[in-house]
């Protein structure tokens, strides 16, 4: 957030204020042209991960770099999701203002994260070709990509929606997913914020997985489903303290790496990684694991909600998350890159 730059606990309150308003005031979408259109994109490079320190490693994740990213246009930021279509470069991603998004991150010789390229943004249409208007029927959380369909989590109007991938014309959704989960038990603005794909030779044999941010059953778990695939079924995640799930992505052996997320008035904003069990991910088992990683406002976060696993050129397995800005003054969009050491 830029109000880290200084005067950090003077001004706490204030900014954490606005980061709720943030959230609960998220522009309506303008609307205007369905093609996509490139977006001029500003990259400042972030070297540190804890501020004002030089430390590298925190638990098994090594900090590579980031960028703090800005724009002129009106309908850059509230990048919810994203994944990568090459390992750590292209991508596509989903906004909550109802854009689909599409880019490149570059990197420099020491392989650290040094700009974003070609980048565009296409507004979302329904069945008859125009954009849709309405925050409520495009509040775009979670992204899963796989071929060449990518599946989108909606909460507010609660749903799970299929499209065909195309980066030079996004059209309205092919269909939509049983999700399985009862859909009184969505809470309104706490739905699906994460849709991923198993690992295709793990036991879910591919299949797709979806989690909910907020919606929690009788025991104060977390509502999350196995919904394509040969193993489906209804399972949940268990709550850990007062954060709520915002992105997650399997591992290559199995388990799913989740990205989590609190706020408060008197903590500020936090983010957590937090590894899950593959096994425990089954129908009708709480799913559990350890959290690898927690970083609070001292270090570069902001709100902390988009996640992908990637493996870089020379082996290392790479995470790397964005956050939303909420078309907010007080807060940034961030790219942010690890190493995850399996030592």
């Amino acid at each position: 957030m830029i109000f880290l730059r200084g005067g950090f606990r003077q001004t706490l309150f204030a900014a954490t204020a606005l980061f709720f308003a943030g959230i609960a005031l998220s522009p309506s979408i303008a609307v205007g042209p369905v093609s996509v259109e490139p977006i001029e994109i500003s990259a400042r490079p972030i070297t540190r991960f804890h501020i004002g320190r030089d430390e590298k490693r925190f638990g098994p994740l090594e900090f590579v770099g980031g960028l703090e990213m800005t724009s002129p246009s009106r309908d850059f930021g509230a990048l919810s999701a994203f994944r990568f279509l090459k390992p750590g470069s292209d991508f596509i991603g989903v906004a909550d203002t109802g854009f689909w998004f599409f880019g490149t991150v570059t990197h420099d010789a020491d392989k650290r994260p040094s700009g974003i390229q070609n980048f565009r943004m296409q507004q979302m249409i329904d069945a008859s070709g125009q954009p849709i208007d309405e925050k409520w029927e495009v509040d775009a959380e979670g992204l899963a990509v796989k071929d060449g369909i990518a599946t989108v989590g909606f909460e507010r109007n609660h749903r799970v929606a299929q499209f065909k991938f195309d980066p030079h014309d996004m059209k309205a959704p092919l269909k939509q997913l049983d999700f399985l989960i009862p859909a009184w038990e969505l809470r309104r603005n706490r739905g699906f914020e994460t849709g991923t794909h198993a690992n295709p030779h793990g036991q879910h044999e591919g299949g797709l997985v979806v989690v909910s941010e907020k919606s929690l059953d009788k025991s104060g778990n977390i509502y999350a489903a196995v919904i394509e695939g040969p193993h489906k079924g209804v399972f949940t995640v268990k709550r850990n303290g007062e954060f709520d799930i915002t992105d997650g992505a399997f591992l290559p052996d199995g388990d799913l790496l989740l990205l989590e997320r609190s706020f408060s008035m008197a903590g500020g904003v936090k983010m957590r990684l937090r590894r899950i069990y593959g096994e425990s991910v089954e129908k009708g088992a709480v799913a559990d694991g350890p959290v690898l990683m927690e970083a609070d406002m001292a270090y570069q976060i902001d709100n902390m909600e988009g996640l992908d696993v990637w493996t870089r050129d020379d082996g290392a397995l790479m995470v790397s998350l964005i956050s939303d800005d909420n078309h907010s003054m007080l807060q940034r969009n961030l790219y942010l890159e690890f190493v995850l050491h399996e030592d």
